[in-house]
């Protein structure tokens, strides 16, 4: 029978798009279907790249054009831009199945799911910039997610501290505002789509979160403490507002752990 994170390694190699997102629906499926075993002890070869297509081009932060909401090419900018997030999400989902050792089932098993739900994010929104003239590939994208994913690959621990906990929450902060402005150029139907996301990206943290608490109480660390020394590593200017503190509650985050982000503690 073929293994559960040498599939996952498989899948996260994949660059062409289409076929990425097939191998991850069948690499579920075959799990679903009693066809994979898991072996949580293999140690996978850590310098696996995603595979990526050779479009969209890749730029710095600074050089990802931006426009207003209030033309078409705007907000095809805008959703190819969630389109390229979602894209690198199933690959950090990819990584964390392959990449870690020596946790439990249910780990391989969470990281399995998010996979599922990015892939459903994604041709959701690409349908959607499709209907406004753009595909996947057309705009320049940054790397950004992806760099941290890399900063992190030698701990599980910071992997889950700084990705879901830190970038991938900052969707459940900006997610409100972004479809405000949606909502004032009368695109109803990225609105929808970006609360699909939101809904599930609640529950993405919420992985994060949990697993990040369960590693702290492995290691015998305070959580608090282990957070606020990760984030004066990777993020010693802070972090910077505005937070959805609702939907961070909902993701799990205690009281004491967004005073600490958001400075009120």
């Amino acid at each position: 029978m073929n293994e559960m994170r040498n599939m996952a390694q498989s899948c996260l190699a994949e660059h062409n798009v289409d076929e990425k997102l097939q191998a991850v629906r069948s690499w579920i499926k075959q799990w679903q279907n009693g066809e994979l075993v898991l072996d949580t002890t293999s140690q996978t070869d850590g310098s696996i790249k995603p595979g990526m297509p050779e479009r969209p081009e890749l730029v710095k932060a600074g050089k990802v054009p931006r426009r207003g909401f209030g033309t078409v090419e705007g907000r095809a900018v805008l959703m190819h831009a969630i389109a390229h997030i979602e894209f690198n999400a199933i690959n950090l989902a990819l990584d964390a199945v392959q990449r870690f050792s020596d946790m439990p089932e249910a780990f391989y098993t969470d990281w399995m799911r998010v996979a599922a739900e990015e892939v459903y994010h994604f041709d959701l929104v690409r349908s959607h910039l499709r209907h406004l003239g753009g595909d996947y590939g057309d705009y320049p994208a940054h790397q950004g997610l992806w760099e941290m994913a890399e900063k992190t690959a030698a701990d599980v621990l910071a992997r889950m501290a700084m990705v879901p906990r830190v970038l991938e929450a900052r969707g459940l902060d900006v997610t409100p505002g972004i479809q405000e402005k949606l909502r004032q150029a009368r695109d109803e139907n990225a609105v929808c789509i970006l609360d699909i996301i939101l809904r599930d990206e609640i529950g993405h943290v919420k992985v994060g979160n949990h697993w990040f608490h369960y590693l702290c109480e492995q290691r015998q660390l305070d959580p608090l403490k282990a957070f606020q020394e990760l984030l004066d590593e990777f993020y010693p200017k802070g972090l910077f507002g505005p937070f959805n503190l609702d939907a961070r509650q909902n993701a799990g985050f205690s009281a004491a752990e967004m005073a600490l982000m958001t400075g009120s503690g």
